[in-house]
């Protein structure tokens, strides 16, 4: 397994009324992030915030290319960013669900204690597979066919790519001790943006090519 030490390129906020950061998600403009009540629109360019939906937003959040999807207690909202309207919502796994992400077609979902991740129909909720990880799981992500997901346990943190027929850990990005990992997203490219958990922050580390 190949490992290395995070780059951190850019840390965003804190902000005003989003003290915990949860799920992170990026629509190719802007990076949504979860904050309890609220998902939040942040430029990645200018580091501002520019917009807020009034939503529940407990934990992973995705963007399948029009809508959002925001896990929300044992639920999952699949939410119009136009409007901010929720259209419609499905079961969530169970059993601690964190990351969450949009792929072939399809949602993974992140659960934490269970050291698990899902892939899960968009429309019913049901269980199309499962991937066993050895570590707590806080967010997922996919870019040019690779899974990724990010652990956090005690004050540890790593970014790990997997191979998603066996789980087996293919490469480790290890963040700086004390910097946590709570939501996880790619930029499709040369970037992953990492949620910050209660520090209220957004980075954005370099992906290893």
């Amino acid at each position: 397994m190949k490992r290395s030490a995070a780059e951190i390129l850019r840390e965003y906020g804190p902000f005003p009324g989003a003290e915990d950061v949860a799920g992170v998600t990026f629509d190719g403009q802007h990076v949504w992030f979860a904050s309890g009540d609220k998902l939040n629109a942040l430029d990645p360019a200018s580091g501002e915030m520019v917009r807020s939906i009034d939503v529940a937003a407990h934990a992973g959040t995705a963007f399948d290319g029009e809508h959002l999807f925001q896990i929300a207690e044992d639920s999952i909202q699949k939410i119009d960013p136009k409007t901010g309207r929720v259209l419609a919502t499905i079961p969530a796994p169970g059993g601690g669900d964190s990351g969450l992400a949009w792929a072939e077609g399809t949602l993974w979902v992140g659960q934490y204690r269970d050291r698990k991740i899902h892939q899960i129909d968009p429309q019913t909720g049901a269980i199309l597979r499962t991937i066993d990880s050895n570590r707590f799981v806080t967010g997922v992500t996919w870019v040019d066919g690779e899974l990724w997901h990010a652990t956090w346990e005690a004050d540890e943190s790593e970014v790990r790519h997997i191979d998603p027929e066996t789980g087996k850990v293919l490469e480790s990005v290890e963040m700086p001790p004390g910097m946590g990992i709570s939501g996880l997203e790619s930029n499709g490219s040369d970037q992953f943006f990492c949620g910050g958990g209660r520090t209220g922050k957004v980075r954005a580390i370099r992906r290893p090519t």
